[in-house]
């Protein structure tokens, strides 16, 4: 094994020191926590861990503690876990009694009923905030035959203002171009209209399909020409000539 090797085992296992709790208790009691001991704990009347339950464990994870053991205030709140939002969460992993949150919805969302704060009183929120789909947000665009979205992973909600764009596959075109990619746009809830793909028309340019001498290749059939002037009248035998 290298000396690398040996360092990296080594940290991988190294032991957690006993944490210090105030206002509860934990079992085992021991000085050290060797690499994924758990450790259980509890709190004295008035308190409670900071992670929902009345008691709770933590494990020993490279010398530290997977959550670090705490015995807070009844009174105080835990963390909001409010799907498509965020906010500005409290380092301690808790909040005290009378904080106040607001969130801000992803931006394929809204806040419903206009309510984004929530408050914490006696050990819960007031209110939880709601994000809920935005009336200005698409659903995922629209399949268009012979075509593939590029450059966007696969998502089923879009925000106001989105932009996709489709590659045409190999051998057709935008309808009525001669681009093979095309944009579409998130406008009020709904995409705009995509022209389909269509296949190529074969190239004739090298046809080799020969016209005559001095024909234009660009059309099939003879080159027909017209004269202003015939010359003089000839002279016919039993018979006159005119122009």
């Amino acid at each position: 094994m290298s000396h690398n090797d040996k360092c990296r085992s080594q940290s991988e296992t190294e032991p957690c020191n006993a944490p210090r709790l105030d206002g509860g208790f934990f079992v085992p009691v021991q000085v050290t926590y060797s690499h994924g001991t758990n450790l259980t704990y509890a709190c004295d009347n008035g308190r409670k861990p900071t992670v929902k339950g009345w008691w709770a464990t933590s494990t020993c994870q490279n010398g530290k503690w997977s959550h670090k053991p705490q015995c807070i205030d009844e009174k105080s709140c835990l963390p909001l876990s409010i799907p498509n939002a965020k906010y500005t969460e409290n380092p301690n992993d808790w909040y005290k009694e009378t904080e106040k949150i607001r969130i801000t919805c992803d931006n394929e969302y809204e806040v419903k009923n206009n309510d984004a704060t929530a408050e914490c009183k006696n050990g819960t929120w007031t209110s939880i905030p709601i994000c809920e789909k935005s009336s200005y947000a698409c659903d995922e665009p629209p399949k268009i035959p012979h075509a593939v979205i590029i450059h966007q992973g696969y998502q089923d909600l879009f925000a106001k203002d989105a932009e996709v764009s489709y590659e045409c596959e190999d051998g057709y075109a935008v309808e009525g171009t001669a681009d093979t990619q095309t944009v579409l746009y998130c406008v009020a809830g709904n995409w705009t209209a995509g022209q389909p793909c269509k296949a190529k028309p074969p190239d004739r340019t090298n046809s080799g399909v020969s016209t005559g001498s001095g024909s234009d290749s660009s059309v099939n059939g003879p080159l027909i020409t017209t004269i202003d002037r015939c010359g003089e009248i000839p002279k016919l035998i039993n018979g006159a000539g005119r122009c």
